[in-house]
């Protein structure tokens, strides 16, 4: 039997999409026949508070899923400020080294999650002392992505993480990337390196109307008449939310279009001050909510907004909260040019596109989603059936087991 590590810094109960991922893919190689650990920390995100029941303890196992999760310490605080973030990070990686070298028995494959990019040192070190072979998952291309969104700059630090980039890509047996545009990324800069793409998608099993157990909408004071635009994630850089805000304040005098934003980050201080400062009174803002709250909340809404900044950074990005929605049945109003629109878009025709970060177009977009019911129907209905069919998580898992097994 191949053992399996997963090396990740975020995993359950924390909610988010790498977290959802991985325990996900634990969960199906466990069931096709691989013996599955996972380590991770202590869970904090997105609040960058440590979960009650994990506070002050340096290591911890316990049991998710009938997998077991070893947890270390890490250093957190509630700042934006790099050097803090760094030290997050770190702690992590060196605690995480701890564990597997002392805590947890020798595995086969070690799956490394990045970003974090600085958790592959782990990985290497498991490599180095404990002959383990590294399969690194690259969900977003770092440093390359904080570099162009401006969040580090500093010319000998992007210099250092390069340089650990290209050393882990070239110690893995395998680099798995999240989109085709990460692989083909990949590809270009290391063509020697062997690459898979390995895409996020859903449990289908997980994604009906069965899950509902209350209806969200009328619990929180909207109507059935309503038309509820919805954006859950983290309130990040990356997002360019402020095109939902600036929508919304187009859309100010059509009063049955409402606007969600679910979710924690750093933008979030930000984002309520515009929407003060502007006085936008069809949008309101709500914590991030728990994973099985989820489908309570999806089944509610109308429509799901997805933006990224415009960059041709993000032409080879597929945010994850376009998956769960589309197995809801709900359009997507798609702020994301390049892989992400070829896909939704052009080719399973689940919604609307608008350019990233025009807010013009998107209060069109949602016009037309609005008005035209017939329309709106067709892209819930192609969307569901296009997910099914093209991102189921078992599926996904099986192909990639098949690849696992020959390295």
């Amino acid at each position: 039997m191949i053992s399996v590590l997963i090396l990740t810094q975020y995993y359950p109960p924390e909610t988010g999409a790498p977290q959802n991922r991985l325990s996900s893919l634990a969960r199906h190689l466990q069931a096709l026949g691989m013996y599955v650990s996972v380590i991770t920390a202590m869970p904090n995100y997105p609040a960058m508070q440590i979960k009650k029941g994990y506070e002050g303890k340096w290591y911890i196992k316990e049991e998710i899923d009938r997998i077991p999760v070893h947890r270390s310490w890490i250093f957190v605080r509630k700042s934006n400020s790099i050097l803090l973030r760094l030290l997050n990070y770190f702690s992590f990686v060196f605690s995480a080294m701890w564990v597997g070298l002392f805590k947890v028995k020798k595995h086969d494959i070690v799956i490394c999650e990045s970003p974090p990019l600085f958790l592959g040192i782990t990985a290497l070190a498991l490599k180095l002392f404990r002959g383990s072979k590294i399969v690194f998952n690259v969900s977003d291309l770092w440093p390359e992505s904080a570099e162009k969104l401006g969040l580090v700059s500093n010319k000998i630090f992007l210099k250092a993480a390069y340089w650990l980039e290209a050393l882990i890509y070239k110690r893995a047996v395998l680099v798995s990337g999240q989109t085709q545009g990460i692989v083909k990324s990949i590809n270009t800069r290391f063509p020697k390196v062997n690459t898979h793409w390995l895409p996020n998608g859903i449990d289908t099993d997980k994604h009906n109307t069965t899950n509902v157990s209350y209806d969200w909408r009328i619990a929180n004071g909207y109507s059935t008449a309503d038309f509820i635009v919805m954006y859950a994630g983290i309130l990040g850089h990356a997002q360019a939310l402020e095109v939902i805000l600036k929508a919304a304040a187009i859309l100010k005098n059509e009063s049955s279009l409402k606007f969600v934003l679910i979710g924690d980050g750093p933008q979030k201080e930000y984002l309520h001050k515009v929407k003060q400062e502007s006085d936008i009174t069809n949008v309101a803002f709500f914590p991030n909510q728990p994973q099985h709250e989820m489908p309570n909340i999806i089944h509610a809404i109308d429509a799901a907004v997805v933006p990224l900044k415009n960059i041709p950074l993000f032409k080879g990005a597929i945010p994850s909260k376009i998956f769960e929605n589309l197995a809801f049945g709900k359009p997507i109003l798609l702020g994301v040019d390049g892989e992400a629109k070829e896909l939704f878009i052009d080719e399973g025709k689940c919604g609307l596109f608008f350019t990233p970060e025009n807010e013009q177009e998107l209060a069109d977009s949602i016009l037309k989603l609005y008005c035209d019911k017939q329309l709106y129907a067709a892209f819930g209905k192609n969307g569901k059936q296009y997910v099914n069919e093209k991102f189921d998580r078992q599926k996904i898992a099986e192909v990639f087991y098949k690849k696992l097994q020959y390295l």
